[in-house]
């Protein structure tokens, strides 16, 4: 999570847009877990410079990932990755097409899930 916003902070139309927020801590708990990474977008390119970013940086990551990019309805589009650096063009291409689909067509009441090895 925090790679994430980290890598997200750094690309100039997001910054000051990505917010980390934490669950609420369980009774007994100093604090909760880091459980979402906020991000507000509005005019301007940053829905497509969130689906560039969140793109890259999970063809980054070696291992294993799952992200799910949520709207304020409640509908949500997932996206994982087992080996994301193994991605071909076409695949990357798939992944950025439907995460930026999702985030300029506004939430509607769909749920999508892309399994790539």
């Amino acid at each position: 999570m925090r790679s994430l916003r980290a890598w997200l902070v750094g690309d100039d139309t997001l910054r000051g847009r990505v917010q980390l927020a934490a669950a609420a801590p369980e009774p007994g708990t100093l604090g909760g877990e880091l459980e979402t990474l906020a991000i507000a977008l509005g005019p301007g390119g940053a829905a497509t410079a969130l689906a560039g970013a969140l793109i890259t940086w999970i063809r980054r990551q070696a291992g294993s990932i799952r992200v799910k990019v949520a709207g304020p309805d409640g509908a949500f589009v997932e996206v994982t990755a087992s080996r994301a650096r193994g991605l071909d063009a076409a695949q990357v291409q798939g992944l950025v097409t439907e995460v930026l689909d999702f985030l300029t067509e506004g939430t509607t009441e769909r749920q999508h899930g892309r399994q790539r090895s």
